[in-house]
């Protein structure tokens, strides 16, 4: 009997310290969770170096004076702010089209989700030898981004520029076989979309990213020989994890990104070569 009530008694006592155990785990939980994206004081947000960068520059001067710390991560390629993003390595990431975005979310697995717009940077096409685009010689290099999103988006503009005439229906899926008719036999050569400005002296004209081309000196409303309108599909976007789309750290960064203060630095900084598109 008495090895029944100290056993009945032990058995007590250890659900009791479990229970207490279990509260206390879900208690902190629920504090972890609470803290949020600024659990270690500050906003981390990756960009690519450049327009993006410059435009996050101005919405973290904005976020000191709102209380929101941000700090800004910039990469040098596209693949790697994601990447980061999915490794917890940022918080949020501002720098990509929305079908660059939805084809590597999806191929890799990442577990983001877009949660606004931003600017839109029209794709233009330079070239250093001709002025006009209908001065290109036939057989000429053309140089166009090698990632899939891209590679579309410049494929899509040649079309429009009446360089090329794509299958019907290929659009954003569209490579280099979709290619019905190339009638002054042009030479398009795929290459990384970091790289594209620094080899288009190689080049007889390329398919260049705002971005990159801002970035080697180019002012895009001013120096491409043929421009994407402003209707344009691609505008870029704001990123984070799918658990932290409702954090209030994300909607506050929206709001700044979103201000008049921003919309107007852009349109005073880049000439009307980034367009804001929300």
């Amino acid at each position: 009997m008495k090895k029944w009530l100290l056993a009945s008694l032990f058995i007590f006592v250890l659900s009791a310290l479990t229970a207490c155990g279990s509260s206390n785990e879900t208690s902190g939980s629920k504090d972890e969770k609470a803290e949020g994206l600024l659990n270690d004081g500050k906003l981390v947000v990756g960009v690519t170096a450049g327009p993006h960068e410059q435009i996050l520059e101005k919405v973290k001067e904005l976020g000191a004076k709102e209380g929101l710390p941000i700090e800004i991560k910039p990469f040098t390629d596209y693949v790697m702010p994601n990447v980061a993003l999915s490794e917890k390595e940022i918080d949020i990431n501002s720098f990509q089209t929305e079908p660059y975005f939805d084809h590597m979310n999806e191929e890799r697995k990442l577990g983001l989700i877009k949660v606004a717009d931003t600017v839109t940077f029209p794709m233009g096409i330079y070239s250093l030898d001709v002025k006009e685009i209908k001065d290109l010689k036939k057989g000429a290099k053309i140089g166009l981004p090698s990632d899939p999103t891209n590679n579309a988006r410049a494929l899509m503009l040649f079309e429009k520029a009446g360089l090329i005439k794509l299958k019907e229906g290929t659009e954003l899926n569209s490579t280099l076989k979709d290619i019905e008719e190339n009638s002054n036999d042009y030479k398009f050569i795929e290459l990384d979309s970091a790289q594209i400005a620094r080899q288009l002296d190689e080049l007889d004209a390329a398919a260049i990213n705002t971005n990159f081309a801002m970035e080697y000196g180019f002012v895009p409303s001013k120096d491409a020989i043929f421009i994407e309108s402003k209707d344009s599909p691609f505008a870029n976007l704001i990123a984070v994890r799918i658990e932290n789309k409702d954090d209030e750290a994300v909607q506050k960064f929206i709001d700044l990104y979103h201000s008049e203060e921003v919309k107007k630095f852009v349109e005073e900084a880049f000439e009307n070569s980034v367009i804001p598109s929300w």
